[in-house]
C-alpha cells in the first residue's frame, strides 16, 4: 500500500500541533483529516473510514486513553499511534494494553513517525 491510499485521522486538542502534523502528513501523500478531541473523533468515524488514528493522550472532554478504549471497542481493526508531551510510564503501559500500535513523544520527529507508519502499513492496515 503506497502513500496516498492510506487515510489518517489526527486527534489533538492543540490546534498548532494538529494543523502542523496534518500538513506534514499530507505533504507525504497521505489523506489526512483532523479533529480536536476524542468525542469529535468518534463522531467523525461514524461516517468515515480510516487506516490509522494518531491521537494525543492529554485532551479535555475525553482523554486519549478513554478514547482509545472506546475506539478499540467500536472499531477494533483501526491502528492507533498515541502521542504525548508527557513521559508517563503508566499511560504508556495503559495505551499499549488497550491496543495502541505505538506510543511516541512530542515533539514528533517526522522520520520516526514515518518509520512507525511504514511498519504499520507493511503489516496491512486496511480501511475499516
Amino acid at each position: 500500500m503506497g502513500a496516498g491510499r492510506e487515510k489518517i485521522l489526527i486527534v489533538d486538542d492543540e490546534e498548532n500541533a494538529r494543523i502542523g502534523l496534518t500538513k506534514l502528513l499530507a505533504q507525504e501523500g497521505y489523506e489526512v483529516d483532523s479533529v480536536a478531541d476524542g468525542c469529535e473523533a468518534l463522531e467523525y468515524l461514524r461516517g468515515k473510514r480510516v487506516n490509522l488514528v494518531i491521537s494525543d493522550i492529554k485532551m479535555p472532554r475525553m482523554n486519549g486513553l478513554v478514547f482509545l478504549q472506546e475506539l478499540s471497542r467500536r472499531h477494533p481493526s483501526i491502528y492507533v499511534i498515541m502521542i504525548t508531551a508527557y513521559g508517563e510510564v503508566e499511560s504508556y503501559l495503559e495505551a499499549m494494553n488497550l491496543g495502541a500500535f505505538e506510543y511516541l513523544h512530542k515533539p514528533i520527529k517526522l522520520d520516526v513517525l514515518k518509520a512507525v507508519m511504514n511498519k504499520l502499513f507493511e503489516r496491512g492496515a486496511h480501511l475499516c
